[in-house]
Formats: structure tokens, sequence, C-alpha cells
């Protein structure tokens, strides 16, 4: 996630870096054509009114991307609400305070929030679930494919056990039942999100037209000195082109770029909050921004 920092300005540039070299290259062979072949005379309003479509097209696309990451925010604002609750519920129903199962389902619920956002991402899940879950559950893990669902699978074995225990009564267990299948609710909905791919050919038509826009007002610039007209274009297409690719890397929020949902530090936040409510002395640091930008 990128936080309110400066950001360094190679990072824009080295996102569209490619496209200014493009630019660049057409912006100086249309010079030298309307110089020594012919000028068409093309009108300036032609390109000023694909630019203003494009401008419209533009900010349509960036509120539809900024849409699908606030959705990913909330999504997992409210998987630190439901994780909050159902390590609250674990300790205040059992009625043995030190059961067992209290620290193995609060452990768990921290592993859970580790493996979905490695899951999200499409990286090593396991590789974050030692130090919170048993051998036993870890070995187990190894044969199964959707890990986090797995691990909501064995809270549910839990809550039973606790009941048939009579640790929970018949309210007690409904109420953290339904607490696991909000954290389930939210996994499928960021699942959904994650799936469901940004059509790519509205980024390519988008992307296509600002190519012509540009290629349009270069033809038609002729007030400008010399070859001054050059890096004027050059400038005309940054906010196009940066616009755009901000709309194209915001739209997938769970890739492990820098504009993801900061998923890792969700997740040690909400192991913090955990094991304080535990009672635990040694509470881990708060995940460290790389620079601009935080995962």
């Amino acid at each position: 996630m990128i936080l309110e920092k400066r950001i360094p300005l190679k990072y824009w540039f080295r996102e569209i870096k490619w496209d200014l070299l493009i630019v660049s290259v057409f912006s100086i062979l249309i010079y030298f054509f309307k110089l020594y072949v012919v000028d068409l005379g093309i009108p300036l309003s032609i390109g000023t009114f694909l630019g203003t479509a494009i401008a419209l097209l533009l900010s349509f696309k960036l509120s539809q991307s900024y849409d699908r990451w606030w959705e990913a925010r909330k999504i997992w604002g409210a998987i630190v609400n439901d994780s909050r609750t159902l390590v609250i519920q674990i300790k205040q129903f059992c009625k043995e305070p030190d059961n067992s199962y209290v620290k193995t389902m609060a452990y768990r619920q921290i592993a859970w929030c580790y493996a979905l956002g490695q899951h999200l991402r499409k990286l090593d899940v396991r590789s974050k679930l030692e130090h919170y879950i048993s051998e036993d559950e870890l070995m187990a893990l190894k044969e199964k494919n959707h890990i986090p669902l797995t691990l909501l699978d064995y809270h549910g074995r839990n809550v039973r056990s606790l009941h048939n225990e009579n640790s929970l009564n018949n309210f007690q267990q409904i109420q953290i039942d339904s607490t696991i299948l909000k954290l389930t609710a939210s996994m499928g909905m960021a699942e959904r999100i994650k799936n469901t791919v940004f059509p790519r050919t509205y980024r390519n038509v988008l992307h296509f037209f600002i190519y012509i826009f540009l290629l349009l007002l270069s033809l038609a610039l002729e007030n400008v000195y010399g070859f001054l007209e050059i890096p004027l274009l050059i400038l005309i297409s940054i906010p196009f082109f940066m616009l755009e690719k901000i709309a194209f890397v915001i739209q997938d929020p769970f890739e492990n770029q820098p504009t993801d949902t900061a998923v890792t530090s969700i997740a040690r936040a909400i192991e913090i909050n955990i094991k304080e409510m535990l009672g635990e002395e040694e509470l881990p640091q708060p995940l460290e921004p790389k620079g601009f930008y935080i995962m």
C-alpha cells in the first residue's frame, strides 16, 4: 500500500519509460516528416477533442480500479474486526480460562490471516505458519490445496469439541460459528476480487487511443518553435500514461506490488492484538514500511 510519503519520481518513470520512449521516437519522426516531406495541416481541435474523450475514459477507469482496491481494504478491515471478535468470544465463553483450545485457536487465527494474504498473492503459504500451529496440523496441511479454508475448518472442529465437552453452551457455539462464517465470507469476497480479472481489452483499447491522440497532436502542432514540440509532446503524454498506469496497478490489490492492500501489515497488527489479549508480554513489532509503501 502506498503511504502518504514522497514517492520517488523514478518509480513512476520506471513504470512508463517504454511508453515515453515510443512517444519520443515517433514525435521525432513526425517532426522531420513535417519539416522535409509534407505538413498535413491537421486541425488542432481534432486532437484536443480526442484528448478530452480519453481524459473522461481515464477518469472512469481510475474510479473503477479504485473501487476494487477500496473493496479489498474494507474486506480486510472486516477480517481485523472478526479476528478480534473470535478470540474475545473464545476467551469469554470457555468455562475454563486456561483451556488449551483458547491459545490454539487464537494462534491459528493469526496463522489464518498470514495464510490468506499469502494465498491471495500466490506466494508460499506454509512459510508463515510454523510458529502458530502444531506440527500435526502443519503436516496435514501439506496435502491440502486451500490452506486458509482448512484452518477455518479446524476452528469449526475445535468449537464442536468444546461444545461436546460442555465448555460451550448452544448459544455460545452458534455465536462463534457465526464469526467463523463471517471470516469465510470475507475470504470468499477477497478471492472474488483476485480471480475476477479486469477486462484486458479495455486497457489495450484505451492505451491505443492515447497513442492515436498523441499522434494526431504531434501532426497538428504548428506554432511551437522548432524542436521544442518534441519535449512538449512528451510532457503532455506523461499525465495520460501515468494515470493509465496507476489505474492498471491498483485494479488488482493482491499482486505483491507496492500498490497492494497491505495484507501482511494488517496480519501483523492482528497478531499483536491477539497476543496482547492472551496476556503475552513479548509482542512483535509492527511491520516497517519499505520506503514509500508497506506490504
